[in-house]
């Protein structure tokens, strides 16, 4: 096989060949992509900083998994290295010097130990999560290729010249390379290719920034089409960024729609995306989605993506709570939460298929400005005996207080008159809106339904462009998350704070001394809209423990902890499931043998209370603090 080209050059140009496969499948497959729709993309910026979106963020969230995160670096630096080192070897002063192919060999041997790690993990047998197909011939391709590659490169390092041993080396690292490269279109190494340039394309480049960039982008309401019907209605960079899902399950295990058996898969979900744009995609070989519902449906760009004939169930598109976990957990960096309300959007705005139990509520925040339809100027009812300022007749004042939704649930009014109380007691200047707040419509956007949020988001900018105020502050992390990151984008920009950070501040500033309460024993669920979208997880803990109770961690916490199911109006979506979400986290608490679980959120709290056999009580986080105020009196 070497008899009339030297190894040292034909060792090199396989992996030229390698490259020249890879392209070649990589530009079919960036031919699926181009059908989507244009989206601006910082090529420069993103170029530059891919290394360290790789090296720094990506990993970041692959060492969750200790496993995972030493296969990974061994496997990718081994493979790459080797490849570039032998690549570069093609150039006579390198082919010659014996020494240099030693450092090849020692870069294909780290590979070759990589991928005996990437086999352990899927032989005798993989985790349930794993996706089984054609990622499981992929241990086989990187031994080869990395066991060809070490006794090649030691032939060459030790002076010999191939003969039959040799051949059969560069044969079976030819066998294993080949088969990688050909992987890019459709198999494996497929994600390797398209992660990189989701990386430097990435539809959210303010995630690489340290800075939450969970707002979702305005639709333009004049569109010829609203929302997703079909992969093409996607921008090119989502389609890429479908395809950089290696399919590691991770999402799933953090879904708690997956959790709870409704019909939800998001690793799933992503996978129905990626195999609706092409009809020569393999079949998916993981999890399906709970409750048998398996729809499928034709494939191409112009193919319907959601309907109880097509790729996606409609019971799966209304399972999601919107609570980020799958993006949260993913390595990739991937948006799935983006691709749920983008289709949600078609169905809603241009279909009209809302969940049978949303069209009353969606139709109310239309007409009334509240989902429950309840007259605006009820808010404040709740704090009958308080006397709440209205903004309208004392302004300007320090603090505009957001009631938000939870004002009309008696339970969660107990948790703003313990608020109202304790920013009496601190002298904080604030005041409400009162009739003129109207709901920020959150549940709206999450359901799809762009037109009624954006005609909110208007109403409430316009009324608070009236008044003169220094923050807001709200106990509802939703109408927080709305107004400090989605208002902007139609001219309303304020500085908004959770309640739990101002008490904290008070706290700190002297202005509230609270005493200790040491006998209770507290384990803190966070709000999904307050950690992940919002990335605040320490006030709230900073607070309790300046109150000294006993706290305790839940196994799922921070950023990482697990939805109430309480948001992306799930709660009138009603999709059923084997369980309930609330239900597991109530279950999840009890583990810590805590007597209080602490919250600050009025969906937390609703959905929380509404588990019949909980052991525990269910309290916000200023109505822990008031009693402490009150005890060091």
């Amino acid at each position: 096989m070497t008899s009339f080209v030297p190894l040292t050059t034909v060792f090199p140009g396989l992996v030229w060949l390698m490259a020249a496969l890879a392209l070649v499948q990589g530009l079919r497959r960036a031919a699926l992509w181009r059908v989507g729709a244009a989206a601006p993309v910082a090529w420069l910026d993103g170029l530059a900083k891919l290394p360290r979106r790789y090296l720094v963020d990506v990993h970041h969230v692959v060492a969750r998994d200790a496993y995972a995160s030493r296969m990974h670096a061994v496997v990718a630096g081994g493979l790459i290295a080797a490849s570039i080192l032998t690549a570069l070897a093609i150039l006579p002063p390198l082919a010659d010097f014996r020494p240099y192919w030693f450092l090849v060999a020692l870069a294909f041997g780290v590979t070759a130990i990589g991928s005996l790690l990437v086999g352990a993990r899927r032989y005798p047998a993989k985790p349930k999560r794993l996706s089984a197909g054609r990622f499981q011939i992929l241990p086989f391709l990187l031994v080869a290729y990395a066991v060809g590659g070490t006794i090649t490169a030691l032939i060459l390092a030790l002076g010999g010249g191939g003969g039959l041993f040799g051949s059969v080396a560069l044969a079976l690292a030819a066998a294993g390379g080949l088969g990688l490269a050909f992987e890019v279109r459709h198999g494996p190494m497929r994600h390797a290719a398209a992660g990189a340039l989701h990386l430097v394309a990435h539809p959210r480049p303010g995630r690489f920034e340290g800075r939450p960039d969970t707002a979702l982008q305005p639709l333009d309401l004049d569109a010829p089409r609203l929302g997703s019907e079909m992969p093409a209605d996607f921008t090119w960079n989502r389609l890429l960024s479908y395809d950089a899902c290696v399919s590691c399950g991770r999402c799933e295990t953090a879904c708690p729609a997956f959790a709870a058996g409704q019909p939800l898969n998001p690793k799933k979900l992503i996978q129905d995306l990626v195999a609706g744009l092409s009809p020569a995609e393999p079949a998916y070989a993981g999890n399906p989605y709970p409750g048998g519902r398996a729809a499928e449906g034709e494939r191409g760009a112009l193919a319907r993506l959601i309907g109880p004939d097509a790729r996606i169930h409609p019971d799966t598109l209304w399972s999601c709570t919107t609570c980020r976990a799958c993006v949260e957990e993913c390595p990739m960096m991937i948006e799935h939460v983006d691709a749920v309300v983008s289709l949600r959007r078609h169905e809603t705005l241009e279909r009209g298929a809302l969940p049978e139990k949303a069209v009353v509520p969606v139709t109310e925040l239309r007409q009334s400005g509240d989902p429950g339809g309840r007259p605006l100027a009820s808010r404040t009812d709740f704090a009958a005996g308080l006397d709440l300022p209205r903004i309208a007749e004392r302004e300007p004042v320090d603090v505009l207080l957001w009631l938000g939704e939870g004002a009309y649930d008696l339970r969660y009014g107990r948790s703003l008159r313990a608020l109202i109380r304790l920013l009496r007691e601190a002298q904080v200047d604030f005041a409400v809106l009162g009739a003129e707040e109207r709901d920020t419509g959150d549940l709206a956007r999450r359901l799809g339904d762009e037109a009624t949020f954006q005609a909110l988001a208007r109403e409430n900018i316009a009324t608070l462009a009236k008044y003169r105020f220094k923050r807001i502050v709200t106990a509802d992390p939703h109408a927080l998350h709305a107004l400090r990151n989605e208002y902007p984008a139609f001219g309303g920009h304020y500085t908004v704070t959770h309640h739990t950070a101002l008490l904290l501040e008070l706290i700190r500033a002297g202005k509230l001394n609270p005493g200790r309460l040491p006998d209770l024993s507290v384990t803190y669920h966070d709000p999904c809209y307050l950690a992940r979208y919002n990335g605040e997880t320490e006030a709230p803990r900073a607070v309790l423990d300046a109150i000294g109770v006993t706290r305790r961690e839940m196994t799922r916490s921070g950023r990482r902890a697990m939805c109430c199911g309480g948001g992306g109006g799930a709660p009138v979506s009603d999709v059923p499931g084997e369980r309930r979400i609330p239900d597991i986290r109530m279950a999840q608490a009890a583990e810590t043998g805590a007597g209080i679980v602490a919250v600050a959120c009025p969906s937390c709290t609703a959905m929380l209370e509404g588990v019949t056999d909980r052991k525990a009580e269910i309290r916000d986080v200023a109505e822990l603090l008031l009693q402490a105020v009150e005890a060091g009196r």
